[in-house]
């Protein structure tokens, strides 16, 4: 078979792919078709023959034959209410009875998303747990601190990765608290009353959504709102910017001159021409598919202001955007999942690195202590700027060039300025600040209702 989308074959799970997949996406439909024929038989419409008969032959319609009563038709949902009800004869007749397309589509859609959520919530806190033992493993590993590039102040290997663990954490929360606006059943017919079942609609609605484990919205038009699709991809596409976020620390660490961090797999071909190239590329299409998934929410965000009770301007776009937009958020959870699992971390160069700057990395440690001993905090930094200019001047050590400075030397033994100017004394709370992070972490994790 010849595929013109990646998603096809390229990226994304088995698992998530079938989800979406065109057999698939008719039996979650026929799923809410049948549940709806039950709740009307159970209302007296129809025997339970009929809709015994009907499941029956349900189960054999397949996407062709839907495909060649569209043709006809042109209408997707009546295509398939007319297989069924064809099969199965005069028993039928109440099928789709006083439903709208969109009760079929939008409740489908909530079971989707309700097995494809779980499946992203899986792999999200396994990639958690394995940021957590990160962080725990690496909490004492003293590294540079970068802010816009340059080297800033000391923190530790561990203390970086927990903050990483805090956003994908806050990402997990996101998801956990979409799915409570997502994950509900649309059942109320042309645009939202109910009208075609007098004063049974309440009940049907709910009698159809509880066979099939799903709380009904409120209210709706002729479709379930669109924020909430909206805010699903929006919050996916959040993660996956914090997952690029990682992948280009990666990237960035894994350069020759820096090399504190590298992608794990051995023996794969860098280049075609140059062979001694090791590239990031696993990070790299973290990076990429973000771009997409970002993409994405533009024209989920444009499906929201339909017109009156509704339009058709939704469903094209939503055809691409849900199922896209998952597969997409699912291949980068895996190669985030792969990228950390093989990742490779060198100390050693991350102690070289944290010695390039001659030790003014510690600047800021020095100019609050002469702040302490009673020097003003401007004629502190001041003092301490020129210093450290000194040092990169003439290539000197921080700590030599401050021991010949009298404001300096007056105000420290050279035993306490070597310890000022010791990255280890100068990290602050940060195994709280990771112990903190962890127990959010946790408590994120109870509620996601995901075990590990």
């Amino acid at each position: 078979m010849d595929y013109v989308c990646p998603l096809d074959w390229r990226y994304g799970s088995e698992e998530m792919r079938k989800i979406f997949e065109r057999e698939s996406v008719l039996k979650y439909r026929i799923r809410v078709e049948l549940a709806l024929l039950n709740t009307l038989s159970e209302l007296g419409y129809l025997p339970k023959t009929d809709v015994e008969l009907v499941s029956r032959v349900a189960s054999k319609v397949t996407p062709e034959e839907v495909d060649i009563l569209e043709a006809k038709l042109g209408h997707d949902i009546m295509a398939m209410a007319v297989a069924i009800a064809d099969k199965a004869g005069e028993a039928g007749r109440f099928v789709h009875f006083g439903a709208t397309s969109y009760d079929i589509v939008d409740t489908a859609y909530a079971l989707m998303l309700k097995d494809a959520l779980s499946i992203l919530k899986s792999k999200l806190v396994n990639a958690l747990e394995e940021l957590k033992d990160m962080a725990l493993n690496y909490r004492d590993m003293i590294m540079v601190g970068r802010t816009h590039g340059q080297h800033a102040l000391p923190i530790t290997f561990g203390f970086k990765v927990a903050n990483y663990l805090y956003e994908l954490s806050r990402s997990l929360e996101r998801i956990v608290e979409t799915e409570k606006r997502v994950i509900r059943g649309k059942m109320s017919g042309a645009v939202g009353t109910m009208a075609a079942w007098g004063d049974k609609g309440i009940l049907i609605e709910g009698a159809t959504l509880k066979q099939l484990d799903l709380e009904p919205h409120f209210i709706t038009t002729q479709v379930a709102p669109r924020d909430g699709f909206a805010e699903l991809l929006s919050n996916l596409a959040i993660l996956g910017s914090v997952l690029e976020r990682f992948a280009l620390e990666v990237r960035e660490l894994m350069r020759p001159e820096i090399m504190e961090l590298a992608e794990g797999v051995g023996g794969r071909v860098g280049s075609s021409t140059m062979p001694q190239k090791e590239n990031p590329v696993t990070s790299e299409k973290i990076c990429g598919l973000s771009r997409i998934l970002r993409g994405l929410v533009v024209a989920q965000m444009e499906n929201i202001p339909l017109w009156h009770e509704r339009d058709l301007t939704n469903s094209s776009s939503e055809r691409i955007t849900i199922s896209h937009g998952l597969l997409i958020i699912d291949e980068m959870l895996e190669s985030f999942l792969e990228l950390l699992k093989g990742l490779r971390v060198f100390p050693e160069n991350m102690m070289r690195n944290l010695k390039l700057t001659k030790g003014t990395i510690m600047a800021e440690s020095l100019m609050v202590r002469l702040t302490l001993k009673g020097l003003p905090r401007h004629k502190a930094h001041e003092i301490v700027s020129k210093l450290s200019r000194e040092a990169w001047r003439s290539g000197r050590e921080l700590y030599e060039v401050a021991l010949n400075d009298p404001s300096i030397r007056s105000s420290f033994t050279p035993d306490e300025l070597r310890t000022i100017l010791d990255p280890s004394t100068y990290l602050g709370m940060y195994r709280q600040l990771i112990e903190r992070t962890i127990a959010f972490y946790e408590k994120v994790k109870e509620s996601s209702g995901v075990t590990v």
